[in-house]
């Protein structure tokens, strides 16, 4: 006896649920409803009655049983014994049985992955439905910056089937997804894995185990399947349509005996439906699922136990503080949202007016330029109007040396006669010109005056926009240096006396240029009696004048306005 081994009081257990794995430590003695309740309390599910512990024998599938030791049932021997935690009955309507959403989400990724798996058919418009669901509950809503094109390269979203039966490429998948995806906006996951589900449980498939018999006497391949709403018999080769179907309302007995199952219905008038199973093992499975789906179908259609009514009105009210949560933050979403299209609309407008008052600046600062080259250009003429006088002197000086040079010969004074013609016409031209200077100071003081109240508009303008945007700006003043160039009333009444001054100057000494020129006239005729007795003795010596006589012409000199004509 002491060198007997000791048999070990515990042993090892992994348990795969659909979305995490768990290890156990489990006492010899444990029954499986012991490691059952382990399992669902570490997994917070309170739904209990549609779950069970699913393990592999011999190529098939089997329970973990209730009242039975976890050892003493034909678990596998390996350490640690693997069980997987998966929905072993399935409700008639989701949305009424299923209460938790722990409950919610395991059926959600089961049936999700049976669908994927073909263990379910789907048609093509429906697993792109589904998958849209299925993206909603995993990525959130859509957000068309953050999930750009190929976000779901790594989701496996359809079954190989439907990607095969089109030619589509996967980029061509995801975009018709994303379309119903984007439908989905402000659904929280636990609705969207709900309406994943509510579509699922139409399906021909959904909740079905299916179980191959063969029928008495004639031992034909058939299908048994077994789901919520009773049993049912179809052709090996199609799984969607019933030959035959048995309800649990219309079910008054099932036994067997061996290989040997009996359908009893409740109408006696009907016959008893009588069907073969190779396997023993299958034979106990499927009465279990018959006894627990025919438990549950009479379940569902009494009033709910407390621990469901309970159940139901924590889930009721969670449900309600989740979409009371989830409206608060969506409005303060839409708030931050609104707060930031606010916040770009006053940037938007402040950029504007900036513009604005730049453009403003710009036209006041152009104006500011007219006016002082416009004040400029005043200048000039005033010292071209100064010039045009003391040329207008040398030109008198001129001719008075002209006038004395004159009485030397005949040819000189012949040059001097032509001179005075030049003369005449000058002084002609130079009174045009003072015409045409005097209309030009006149043009240059209206332009000086437009260019003011442009500039003085200009200010108004930059005010106004400044005021309605910024603080108060200081006041543009211009000192008395940048008003130097300004014309005042005062200073065109200066400048046209002065003007006026030298016309009547000019006409004095126009006056005393005639008297001089009469002078000249007879002074010329006694001479010409005198040159007729020295002709030949003048011709002799006759001479050219010196450069500055034969060839000076003067420059065009200001003179003031005059109606008097040189003779």
């Amino acid at each position: 006896l002491a060198g007997r081994k000791k048999q070990p009081k515990t042993f090892k257990v992994k348990v795969v649920t659909m979305d995490a794995e768990m290890e156990f430590s489990c006492e010899v003695k444990w029954k499986g409803k012991d490691l059952f309740d382990l399992v669902c309390r570490t997994v917070g599910l309170r739904e209990t009655w549609f779950f069970g512990l699913r393990y592999t024998v011999k190529d098939t599938y089997a329970w973990l049983k209730q009242e039975k030791r976890v050892l003493d049932q034909e678990v596998p021997k390996d350490s640690p014994i693997t069980f997987h935690f998966l929905a072993k009955f399935f409700p008639e309507k989701v949305e009424e049985e299923l209460v938790q959403e722990i409950t919610q989400h395991l059926f959600f990724l089961q049936v999700k992955k049976q669908i994927l798996d073909e263990e379910i058919f789907c048609s093509p418009e429906a697993s792109v439905l589904l998958a849209s669901y299925a993206v909603q509950a995993k990525y959130g809503d859509y957000d068309p910056n953050f999930h750009k094109p190929g976000f779901l390269a790594q989701d496996e979203l359809l079954p190989k089937r439907v990607l095969m039966q089109y030619q589509m490429t996967a980029d061509m998948w995801e975009e018709k997804i994303t379309a119903w995806y984007a439908e989905h906006r402000g659904i929280a996951r636990d609705e969207a894995e709900m309406e994943y589900l509510k579509i699922a449980q139409d399906l021909e498939m959904y909740g079905v185990s299916y179980y191959a018999i063969t029928q008495n006497k004639r031992d034909t391949d058939l299908l048994l399947g077994v789901d919520a709403q009773g049993l049912h018999i179809y052709n090996p080769n199609n799984k969607l349509n019933p030959n035959k179907s048995f309800p649990w309302s219309g079910i008054r007995n099932i036994s067997y005996s061996e290989k040997e199952f009996t359908i009893k219905p409740l109408d006696k008038k009907k016959d008893v439906f009588k069907f073969y199973s190779s396997q023993l093992r299958v034979n106990k499975l499927i009465l279990q699922l018959c006894i627990g789906n025919h438990d549950l179908f009479m379940r569902r259609r009494k009033v709910d136990s407390i621990e469901v009514q309970q159940m139901k009105a924590q889930a009721k009210e969670e449900k309600a503080r989740k979409k009371m949560e989830r409206q608060i933050l969506a409005r303060e979403k839409q708030m931050r949202e609104d707060a930031e299209r606010a916040k770009e609309e006053m940037e938007r407008r402040l950029f504007q007016l900036q513009d604005e008052a730049r453009l403003a600046n710009e036209a006041l600062l152009r104006s500011e330029e007219t006016a002082d080259l416009l004040a400029e250009k005043a200048q000039i003429a005033e010292e071209e109007a100064k010039l045009l006088a003391h040329k207008a002197a040398e030109a008198e000086q001129e001719r008075q040396r002209l006038e004395v040079t004159a009485m030397k010969t005949k040819e000189e004074k012949r040059l001097m006669e032509q001179k005075m013609r030049e003369s005449e016409q000058l002084a002609v031209k130079l009174v045009e010109q003072s015409e045409r200077r005097l209309k030009e100071a006149d043009h240059l003081k209206q332009d000086l005056t437009e260019a003011k109240d442009a500039e003085r508009r200009a200010k108004q303008k930059l005010l106004e926009i400044t005021k309605t945007t910024y603080p108060v700006l200081p006041d543009f003043s211009y000192d008395s240096a940048s008003s130097r160039l300004d014309f005042k009333d005062s200073d065109m009444k200066r400048l046209s006396m002065e003007i006026e001054r030298e016309r009547l100057e000019y006409m004095e000494k126009s006056k005393h240029l005639q008297d001089q020129l009469k002078e000249l006239k007879s002074e010329i005729e006694s001479l010409k009696l005198e040159e007729q007795q020295q002709q030949q003795q003048q011709q002799a010596s006759m001479y050219s004048l010196p450069g500055e006589a034969r060839g000076y012409v003067p420059e065009p000199a200001y003179l003031p306005h005059s109606n008097v004509s040189l003779l």
